[in-house]
């Protein structure tokens, strides 16, 4: 098994491995699932907030599925080869700085990018505030706080920094991921400036702790936080 630091400097995989897993995304998730799958999810559930949760579910079994039989089955290797692995319990006092720092320059890119007539509000906002009650509040932060932190972090840290990282150096490597992770939330253009930030804060977490679950703790607190000022400010 690979130490904490191992992994940053050799994998097994190659440029099939990486073209593959994102071509599901940039294919099959965004064209098929969001565009073709999610409206049938809204005709049959009449509830855009059940729907979009729903595709969410949907995006995240099929970008697991598919690292798994791409990238970690075919060389025998589990889920710890992207980063779903403990790390020590010194690095809490650091997620909660990390946090931190995350919410304070996702505010201030939303306060800058509102100059220029930017807006919170999107179609997985509008979902939400459409029915506020106790049940939508909880479907949203099971969405948002845990299944989309859990997937993400496992595909775009866990494997596409990753991979990144075994081939160039930690900065552009956060700088591509993060790209990468922020035009994969596509069509949500205007919350695109916090998920580059996002995609920046967690790529750096998972240099420094070796794991992704810190970064997934980020991400879902971060994300609970959004669903309740959301549906209630």
């Amino acid at each position: 098994m690979q130490t904490a630091e191992q992994w940053k400097h050799n994998d097994p995989w190659s440029w099939r491995e990486f073209s593959a897993l994102l071509l599901l995304e940039f294919g099959f998730v965004i064209f098929v699932i969001k565009y073709g799958v999610q409206s049938l999810y809204e005709k049959w559930l009449n509830v855009p907030l059940y729907a979009g949760t729903l595709t969410g579910l949907t995006i995240a079994i099929v970008l697991l599925a598919g690292l798994y039989v791409i990238a970690l089955r075919p060389h025998g290797l589990t889920w710890q080869s992207v980063g779903v692995r403990s790390f020590p319990s010194s690095y809490w006092s650091r997620i909660l700085i990390w946090l931190l720092v995350l919410i304070a320059l996702s505010i201030a890119a939303v306060m800058i990018t509102s100059l220029f007539g930017n807006s919170v509000d999107n179609s997985k906002t509008e979902a939400l505030k459409q029915q506020v009650n106790g049940f939508t509040v909880l479907i949203g932060i099971v969405s948002a706080g845990i299944i989309s932190p859990v997937y993400e972090e496992i595909f775009y840290r866990g494997f596409v920094y990753r991979w990144l990282r075994t081939r160039t150096g930690a900065g552009w490597s956060i700088v591509m991921s993060s790209l990468i992770f922020t035009a994969a939330h596509y069509p949500t253009f205007n919350a695109m400036p916090v998920n580059f930030i996002s995609g920046v804060v967690f790529a750096w977490t998972y240099e420094r702790t070796g794991s992704v679950i810190p970064a997934m703790i980020i991400h879902g607190v971060f994300n609970t936080i959004a669903v309740i000022l959301t549906a209630f400010v």
